[in-house]
């Protein structure tokens, strides 16, 4: 048996929500493609659809913050500098220091609830 799915979102839940969808906005320096007011943004990336939404009260307790995020949002950039420098103007400059992977550079940042950013500059080749 197969199934077949027509597009994939990635998800973050807030209980900080109006704060969250003001950082990203700054971020991304875009508007949400679709907002409802204290319940659901989503924003359209390349090849990205990236929702924040605000869990139900029943439901909370099951997205407070948690300093073990797993998942990491990670986006390529052009210029790594240009980024950390956006992030800083923003209030939320990377902890660390970059470092060299085997395909780049990068470094990462937190947004406001403390997911993890990671900031990725590729390789030269």
């Amino acid at each position: 048996m197969s199934f077949q799915y027509t597009d994939v979102i990635v998800t973050i839940a807030s209980l900080n929500f109006d704060i969250l969808v003001r950082f990203y906005t700054d971020f991304l320096e875009q508007n949400p493609a679709s907002l409802i007011p204290n319940i659901y943004a989503e924003f359209h990336l390349v090849s990205l659809r990236l929702g924040i939404f605000k869990p139900k009260n029943s439901h909370a307790s099951e997205f407070e913050a948690n300093a073990k995020n797993k998942i990491s949002l990670c986006l390529e950039v052009s210029n790594l500098e240009d980024a950390i420098a956006h992030l800083t103007a923003l209030g939320y400059a990377p902890p660390g220091n970059i470092s060299i992977a085997s395909h780049g550079r990068e470094i990462y940042a937190y947004d406001p609830d403390g997911n993890r950013l990671i900031l990725h500059q590729a390789q030269s080749y």
